[in-house]
């Protein structure tokens, strides 16, 4: 084998494709294809909104980019990096894979491949989405066509552990696609390959990953709801605890995104429809999806032994993205916070560096405003750790704040001392 034998096709250009393809294109004859135009355009136009590749990287890329599916006639390798997100029941919502594998199928020939990166729950890929490819593209699957699974493990926002420098998990259905797949990713990651026993061991470990993680912040969450009736700061406790070799490092926090706060989903829907109805997992979604409301609620009682008139008040928001120096705003849990405060007519104003407004407007029905138009206010709810803020410091916090000067510093990022220099009464997870 050699790198002239794959023609690579992307399908979805969003946080987890485009690494994909752009470190593809480095390597192999590479076409990237999203569904939105605009996405397209500003590529075309080496321009990156979601900040992972930057312009820079991109002019020198020989990526192409497409939204005619027609254009991936030529591909003979998919790799598949749609998203899979769950509905208001928090229900697995395959339908973009479905739609993705039905473009794919129309373009699909004798002899290729279709990797899918999409996180999906045990036995999607082999007995969902080969069904669909072998229907539309009228070929016989295992025969005419091979498929594989490849968990991504893009952290968006995280220029230090990239697409390359992370160990790859490759699985297809024979051995023989199984090499062509490990291959095909060996030329691009560094960090190594890894071939999973099956298509299933391969998606199993994907959802696993996010789920633990996802346990364990529930757990350290927990904590915070327990030691906040004892009056007791939960950060210094685990400052305290972490000095034990052993000890596991998480911190209390809002779990928002399309990974951590969904993945679980998928795999609990999986473990229902065979009969089992787990307790451990669910029990953390439970917990981490309330602590937006639980962070509002919070401000609010702070306001009111302050003898604040909430009706009356003003609260900032700053940050609204579902993590830090990051503008991807799925599934974020600030959104929660800023709905209570909505839900009992608490005036409040969200500042995010990072998102785009319009996107916040149309996802979610809030207007972000901008520094210089937010006004003092009595309680600032600090909820995502941007490094504006950061460098904003308490000095700027204490002049936009008034009344009883109250800080929800969410993830802790200033120290207490200098808070209490400043005259600033706070309080955090």
């Amino acid at each position: 084998m050699n790198t002239n034998d794959f023609k690579i096709g992307v399908i979805g250009l969003g946080y987890v494709g485009l690494p994909v393809a752009f470190h593809m294109a480095k390597k192999f004859q590479t076409i990237g294809f999203d569904i939105k135009k605009k996405r397209i355009d500003e590529l075309k136009d080496d321009v990156d909104v979601t900040g992972e590749i930057d312009s820079t990287q991109l002019k020198s890329s020989s990526l192409m980019y497409t939204g005619q599916i027609e254009d991936l006639k030529e591909c003979n390798f998919y790799i598949v990096t749609v998203p899979t997100p769950v509905n208001s029941a928090n229900q697995p919502d395959l339908s973009i894979v479905y739609k993705a594998t039905e473009s794919v199928g129309s373009v699909l020939k004798k002899g290729d491949i279709v990797v899918y990166e999409s996180t999906v729950y045990p036995g999607v890929t082999e007995e969902e989405c080969v069904p669909i490819l072998a229907r539309v593209s009228g070929l016989k699957s295992g025969i005419d066509f091979k498929v594989g699974y490849s968990p991504e493990r893009i952290n968006p926002g995280d220029h230090e552990h990239s697409f390359d420098k992370i160990t790859k998990v490759v699985s297809a259905e024979d051995s023989i696609s199984l090499e062509k797949v490990s291959y095909v990713y060996s030329q691009v990651v560094t960090a190594g390959i890894f071939k999973a026993q099956s298509i299933r061991v391969a998606e199993a470990s994907k959802v696993i990953e996010n789920s633990q993680r996802d346990i364990n912040i529930a757990f350290v969450n927990e904590l915070s709801l327990i030691f906040d009736r004892l009056n007791i700061d939960t950060k210094s406790v685990l400052e305290a605890a972490q000095t034990k070799w052993n000890f596991l490092k998480f911190s209390p926090g809002l779990v928002g995104g399309h990974c951590i706060g969904v993945d679980p989903f998928y795999l609990t829907h999986k473990a229902e429809k065979e009969g089992y109805f787990p307790q451990v997992i669910l029990s953390g979604r439970r917990i981490n999806d309330d602590m937006g409301r639980h962070v509002a609620s919070k401000a609010i009682e702070k306001m009111i032994l302050k003898g604040v008139d909430v009706c009356k008040a003003n609260v900032t928001i700053l940050g609204l993205t579902f993590k830090e120096n990051c503008p991807d705003i799925r599934n974020s849990k600030v959104v929660d916070i800023a709905n209570e405060f909505k839900r009992l007519n608490i005036k409040f104003n969200i500042y995010d560096p990072h998102a785009d407004p319009l996107e916040v407007k149309e996802e979610y029905g809030v207007s972000l405003t901008s520094l210089e138009s937010l006004p003092k206010s009595e309680v600032i709810v600090l909820a995502v750790s941007h490094r504006e803020f950061l460098e904003l410091g308490v000095s700027k916090i204490s002049e936009m704040l008034c009344g009883p000067r109250i800080l929800v510093d969410v993830k802790g990022i200033f120290g207490l001392g200098e808070l209490e220099e400043h005259g600033i009464d706070h309080w955090r997870l």
